[in-house]
């Protein structure tokens, strides 16, 4: 059973309550396996490495970069976008500007409206019958008797008269033509 217990918990797939890697599992196993050994000696050539001179790289002419050249058509592109970007700013400033005036032209309609009905009240209250009568009686004004009352027939249908204006000599449109000249330039340089 121990055994059973011992190879399923050393197996790879095991897990020990979490699951994190266990990193340093694989050096803890070589250092059980060689307890007991001698350590190893390392070779003077693999510590010889860490003693030496940094080595100088030289780059010959081939192997240097060569210096790049824009293109005309990207720097044309980069020019055209930041062209767009500044154009888009500037309709947002003016969307910015405009829709500032509608607010305030909003308000203005507001008050306006207020003070439409506000008129239109004292309108109604003008021509009210009772005030009227009020201020007719205080200004003497009666009401008519009936032999100041005059009724009119209008059973007959209507009639018009129309008069056909004389034609203008030709002398006479032309002193017009050059009268209405005259006084579009004198208002023009007014």
């Amino acid at each position: 059973m121990a055994a059973a217990r011992e190879l399923r918990y050393h197996s790879r797939s095991a897990v020990y309550g979490d699951l994190a890697y266990d990193l340093d599992r694989e050096v803890r196993e070589h250092a059980l396996r060689h307890a007991g050994e001698p350590p190893r000696r390392q070779p003077e050539a693999a510590k010889a490495p860490a003693r030496a001179k940094p080595r100088v790289r030289s780059l010959s002419k081939e192997q240097v970069r060569q210096r790049q050249k824009v293109s005309v058509l990207s720097v044309l592109g980069v020019g055209a976008a930041i062209g767009l970007a500044v154009l888009v700013l500037m309709g947002y400033i003016q969307l910015t500007a405009i829709s500032s005036q509608v607010v305030d032209l909003q308000e203005e309609l507001e008050a306006l409206e207020t003070e439409n009905v506000s008129l239109t009240a004292q309108h109604e209250q003008m021509f009210d019958l009772a005030t009227v009568k009020e201020v007719a009686e205080a200004a003497g004004m009666s009401q008519p008797s009936s032999s100041q009352i005059y009724y009119i027939d209008l059973s007959r249908g209507d009639s018009a008269v129309v008069y056909q204006q004389e034609e203008p000599s030709l002398f006479s449109r032309l002193l017009t033509s050059l009268n209405h000249g005259i006084y579009a330039v004198i208002e023009y340089f007014e």
